[in-house]
């Protein structure tokens, strides 16, 4: 009876830990496109410190999003538990707080470009000169990407808490902290290793004065700043394909559009929908930010 008892529990587990696993891969599926936009947001967020404070910057905003995450997960978990209703809507949301991100970015880019290039070369003349004090510059950095790792560790957790409402809560808890705890390692990782490709070229260049791996090292200090441009470009095309993926699959009368269709078909409607969501809630923001200017 009790070596019954034992395999049926063994059993359960496992049943369990492969729900989790499905769960977890379909999770981490549908989240894809956020991380891809995390991971570019925060490289960039990171980047412009000096080479050898690169890593400890790196390291205080992935402490950050731990905390981040353990704050998220308990109230994912409490949403799910008392007002399952508000996922959705949350959802959309976040959805539509991607769209406006990724088009106040793209206006940003290019109604200040002048005045971005110029802050960004008072930064290298900063940078270079070794009595300069950039601990508030770091502290402002750290403090900037933190928060935007919120932002999209939110929308990381509530995605993921649509794939696993209705399950038991051990499943939501495992996916859940599962999803949270590899997005914060596989993300700042990468951010890490992006950060340096740059320095691990010029040491390659340096220690092999010739030969393949100077050649490499050549490589790769071409390669990051082209790297850099890429990711801000493929970040900012995934905050409106995951955004206006998240209103496509929500919202009945857009989802009906594109049920069945071809993934390329579906990858381009929500790409135009994020970027029409997204410039229509501009349009709002602006206005909104304008009637109060006026008032005061």
């Amino acid at each position: 009876m009790a070596g019954a008892s034992l395999l049926t529990l063994l059993d359960d587990i496992v049943t369990v830990l492969d729900d989790v696993a499905i769960l977890t891969k379909v999770a981490a599926k549908k989240t894809s496109g956020v991380l891809g936009d995390d991971l570019a947001l925060n490289a960039q967020q990171v980047a412009g410190v000096r080479a050898e404070r690169e890593i400890p910057v790196v390291w205080a905003v992935a402490k950050g999003s731990f905390v981040n995450k353990a704050i998220l997960v308990p109230a994912a978990l409490l949403i799910s538990a008392l007002a399952p209703m508000l996922i959705v809507p949350l959802l959309i949301l976040g959805g539509l707080f991607l769209c406006f991100e990724g088009v106040e970015k793209v206006w940003h880019k290019i109604a200040h470009r002048d005045e971005e290039a110029a802050q960004e070369e008072a930064l290298t003349e900063a940078l270079i000169q070794p009595e300069v004090d950039l601990v508030q510059f770091e502290a402002d950095k750290i403090k900037g990407a933190v928060r935007t790792d919120f932002i999209l560790s939110a929308e990381i957790i509530v995605i993921a808490l649509g794939i696993v409402s209705g399950k038991d809560l051990t499943t939501q808890v495992l996916v859940l902290s599962g999803i949270a705890v590899a997005m914060t390692i596989g993300v700042y990782g990468l951010v890490g290793a992006i950060v340096k490709l740059d320095d691990a070229g010029l040491w390659l260049t340096q220690r092999h004065p010739n030969g393949a791996l100077h050649h490499l090292g050549r490589g790769l200090l071409a390669l990051a700043p082209q790297l850099m441009k890429a990711l801000a470009v493929v970040g900012t095309a995934a905050m409106f394909m995951v955004g206006g993926g998240i209103l496509a699959h929500n919202i009945p009368a857009l989802h009906h559009l594109v049920e069945g269709a071809h993934w390329a078909a579906e990858t381009g409607f929500n790409l135009g929908l994020g970027v029409a969501a997204g410039a229509c809630c501009l349009l709002l923001w602006n206005g909104v930010q304008a009637l109060r200017r006026k008032k005061s």
